[in-house]
């Protein structure tokens, strides 16, 4: 693939969105690709195929992969993964743009963090969502289409990155509707329930009619 600074841009702007969802399948796959020369990164993402990179990815990876799918601990879980997945996005970005000029460079490693950053959030609003509801399915169901979504992004991003990065914006964009809509559906019986509880403080003489 010729590394074109279109091209570069939206491998940046997919794996930036993977990383926002898993960064350490993110990386994992991009070194195993590297490692396989399956395919041929931009030269400043060598440094990915690295054996201990890769090891340590595997390992956070397996971690993340059960730590993300038990009901109110992942929303934990990924409140603390806000100071991982958002620099690492923003390095991977600057490394992906080595072949840029400084300040292209610096645009991109910011573009990189804003992305991972948005995708992060959307998930975490998500998760947040979804969390009280009783069952753990829509939990297990939902990390393993991440991972899934995560890994997939990536390997797009290295052979199709223009379509790649339309398809991780499309599904940002979606995600936000999502967790917009769900937060919304929460509120509401929350507020009837606090509502119900403050005229039930009240004293008989006090409550408002209704």
């Amino acid at each position: 693939m010729e590394f074109s600074a279109a091209n570069i841009t939206a491998l940046i702007v997919a794996a930036s969105f993977a990383g926002g969802l898993n960064i350490y399948a993110t990386v994992l796959t991009l070194g195993v690709l590297a490692r396989t020369h399956w395919v041929s990164l931009p030269p400043g993402l060598d440094g990915v195929g690295n054996t201990w990179v890769m090891l340590t990815c595997g390992i956070l990876f397996t971690i993340e992969f059960f730590a993300d799918k038990i009901p109110g601990f992942d929303v934990i879980w990924n409140g603390l993964q806000t100071v991982v997945r958002v620099p690492v996005a923003g390095l991977i970005a600057y490394h992906a743009s080595s072949q840029l000029s400084p300040s292209m460079q610096l645009l991109a490693t910011t573009i990189g963090a804003g992305i991972a950053l948005a995708a992060h959030s959307s998930k975490t609003l998500v998760r947040t969502a979804v969390t009280p509801s009783p069952e753990p399915v829509s939990n297990i169901a939902l990390s393993s289409a991440e991972d899934v979504l995560a890994v997939g992004i990536t390997w797009f991003a290295t052979h199709h990155p223009i379509f790649a990065a339309s398809l991780a914006a499309c599904i940002l964009i979606a995600g936000f509707l999502v967790a917009w809509a769900l937060l919304r559906a929460i509120q509401k019986p929350l507020r009837k329930v606090f509502r119900t509880g403050a005229k039930a403080e009240l004293p008989s003489e006090q409550r408002p009619p209704g």
